[in-house]
């Protein structure tokens, strides 16, 4: 039994539930009789334990499953009967100071306290100005693809030594791009310090990895030269122990090699995956992955642009509870990131306050999107979800190995769903709305990677 709902907030409801004594001692009674048929005690062969002592073994535990259901279902019941959408769960408590306890009448009364679903009201789609990003793959984005590819493939020879590639030219100082073997030792204050001595390091000029000081020395050097110099080390180094300090390095060439870059030809083009060693077929499979990626971040920023312009059409308040539960996925999500990266988190702290932003975000966009499906019918079809497995499929070895991944799992399915149902929005929307196109550069466009949830 429940009383008349009480608004205590726009969103937070209360009900008071009363549950009979005795409905609760009979299903007390009848579930101890089941655990009876069980019960093992010293003494006493399973099945044959006096209900006493099943009673005092289980009596607590069977009650407080017996209330927590009896509870629940008042709650469910009372909800249904009011039409009531329940966002999150209720937090359901005792309503006097003394517990369950039973009042006059002979029944326990608890208080649930919740919130529901609220109201969303879309605002008007044909004044809302959405921006809409377009790229392009040209000759020279590939062009430059085929450069990074051969740089992923350098390997190196010493100068000076003949080869089957050369011998890297006469000039056999260190320059950018080569690769340098050095020892070196650094001191401060004419003490040497920790982690600033090596032997046989090598790395690669003009990449940044050590700073440009350290650098600049080494740019000029012969085999077998040496070359102290001074570094000042920034004051947000990692190095806290050297940071904000200077240091007088000395440091010795031992090896110098310089890059060999593959040609770009059937040889090349084979270790890309084209068996035959066309070029032409390398360059368009290049575009097409160019393409797909353009595509894909392309969509992304499109969707980010239609999703604030839906919050900004719209109304509604946000559940708390919602966005609570959201962040306790958000945490959790970043918990095992963190984890598969080989990090320890165990008693690594996570604020709550990190995530809020982002789950109210999350959440509010998932009522809005409900609302904007449901009056407009854009639910996904089995045709758009198929077609979308599909895609995904194409840019694996084995298509049909990704299609059978999907349709096996439900779950799984439902996530792809959710993609295209995304998608039905966004297509909605910009059909809807004044819409201005905006090229954007293709280095631009895949060096932003800021995407919202």
């Amino acid at each position: 039994m429940a009383t008349a709902v009480e608004t205590l907030d726009k969103l937070e409801r209360r009900l008071t539930l009363t549950i009979a004594i005795s409905e609760v001692q009979t299903e007390v009674e009848k579930r101890l009789k089941v655990r009876a048929r069980t019960a093992k005690a010293p003494g006493f062969r399973p099945g044959k334990v006096p209900m006493k002592m099943v009673a005092a073994q289980y009596g607590y535990q069977v009650e407080t499953e017996v209330l927590n259901d009896k509870v629940g279902n008042a709650f469910n019941t009372a909800a249904n009967e009011n039409n009531l959408r329940v966002a999150g769960y209720p937090k359901i408590e005792p309503k006097n100071s003394e517990g369950a306890a039973a009042v006059p009448d002979g029944t326990l009364a608890f208080e649930a306290t919740f919130e529901i679903y609220p109201e969303v009201k879309i605002g008007d789609l044909t004044a809302v100005e959405v921006e809409r990003t377009k790229a392009e793959v040209s000759d020279a984005e590939i062009d430059k693809t085929i450069d990074i590819l051969r740089k992923q493939r350098v390997h190196y020879h010493v100068k000076g030594e003949q080869g089957a590639h050369g011998d890297g030219g006469s000039d056999l100082t260190a320059k950018n791009g080569d690769r340098v073997t050095v020892d070196f030792v650094g001191k401060i204050d004419g003490v040497e310090f920790q982690g600033g001595k090596a032997d046989d390091y090598a790395y690669v000029l003009g990449e940044g990895r050590m700073l440009p000081e350290f650098e600049a020395a080494t740019i000029g050097l012969k085999v077998g030269e040496a070359k102290t110099f001074e570094l000042a080390f920034p004051a947000d180094y990692h190095g806290k122990d050297v940071a904000g300090k200077t240091a007088e390095f000395t440091i010795t060439l031992k090896k110098l090699e310089w890059a060999h870059l593959p040609e770009v030809d059937a040889e090349f083009a084979k270790t890309l995956g084209i068996d035959d060693g066309d070029l032409t077929k390398m360059r368009a499979d290049i575009k097409l992955n160019l393409e797909r990626e353009v595509g894909s971040r392309v969509k992304a920023k499109n969707k980010d642009s239609v999703m604030d312009a839906l919050i900004k059409v719209s109304e509604l308040e946000v559940p708390k509870a919602l966005v609570d539960q959201d962040v306790e996925r958000l945490v959790e999500m970043t918990r095992q990131d963190m984890a598969q990266r080989g990090m320890k988190v165990n008693d690594m702290p996570f604020p709550p306050e990190l995530f809020t932003a982002q789950a109210e975000r999350r959440v509010r966009l998932g009522l809005i999107l409900a609302e904007v499906v449901k009056e407009n019918k854009l639910q996904a079809t089995p045709e758009q979800v198929k077609a979308q497995v599909e895609d995904f499929a194409q840019s694996y070895e084995d298509p049909q190995q990704v299609l059978k991944y999907y349709f096996s799992d439900r779950r799984r399915l439902a996530e792809v769903e959710a993609l295209v149902l995304e998608e039905n929005v966004v297509n909605y929307v910009l059909g809807k709305s004044k819409v201005t196109e905006k090229s954007v550069a293709f280095d631009e466009l895949m060096s932003n990677n800021g995407q919202q949830a």
